[in-house]
């Protein structure tokens, strides 16, 4: 289930590309795919890790790559072990909502990034996520925990602070926000609720086989129930 859509990044031969938080590597295998790019991967969940590693080395398998090369490291996204202006491109997904201390993170994520080149980030939609919320006093602290819910423009705010301005922004994973509402109201650590169950099975259904008309169900909805927000910006200076 890849949320940032990589195809308006402008992404180019021989690109370095950074995944932050990269779980078991959705993303990193999606930009692996453009032609000689270096995808790396950061986590730091060793078990994450070791999930990204066995996708990425299928990929490698079944010729699912664009000639280029990658690697994980596990890694705090406060800290980055990387050097200043190092990437051509930032991915970083589904994160800063677990983060205590989000400017830090977000002075990271842009330091290691190079002038003139664009990052993107996704977080929770406010609504839907405020809605999860109300519905479980269980839900924030599961999946490590999510500590604070994002309107739009103070993400934004936040990122174009450090020297980036924002030039695109919308909303996906329309088809999963019910899911999670369904997931909260009759509990969100539950495996034994056939509805749940059921409706995951279509989740993953869809990731697999990616039939177009669920596609466009959920292009349709996006803007009115789209679960994820992100936003694209480009590193001024």
């Amino acid at each position: 289930m890849v949320t940032v859509d990589l195809k308006k990044l402008g992404i180019r031969k021989g690109y370095r590309i950074l995944d932050i938080g990269c779980g078991s590597g959705r993303h990193t295998c999606a930009a692996y795919g453009f032609e000689k790019v270096m995808a790396i991967g950061t986590d730091l969940s060793a078990t994450e890790l070791s999930a990204a590693k066995q996708r990425l080395q299928l990929h490698d398998k079944w010729g699912q790559n664009g000639g280029g090369g990658w690697g994980l490291t596990m890694a705090d996204i406060s800290a980055l072990p990387f050097d200043d202006n190092f990437f051509d491109l930032v991915i970083c997904s589904e994160v800063l909502e677990h983060i205590a201390d989000d400017h830090q993170a977000a002075g990271e994520i842009i330091r290691v990034l190079k002038s003139g080149h664009n990052l993107a980030v996704s977080v929770p939609r406010f609504w839907p996520e405020r809605i999860c919320w109300a519905l479980s006093k269980a839900y924030p602290q599961t999946d490590n925990g999510h500590i604070r819910i994002y309107r739009k423009e103070n993400l934004i705010a936040l990122l174009e602070s450090f020297g980036t301005e924002c030039w695109y922004s919308h909303y996906a994973h329309s088809l999963h926000t019910p899911y999670w509402w369904l997931k909260c109201l009759l509990g969100p650590d539950r495996s034994d609720l056939t509805t749940v169950n059921l409706y995951h099975r279509f989740l993953t259904w869809d990731i697999i086989k990616q039939p177009y008309l669920v596609a466009w169900i959920d292009k349709l909805l996006n803007p009115i129930l789209g679960k994820s927000l992100v936003v694209y910006l480009r590193k001024e200076n």
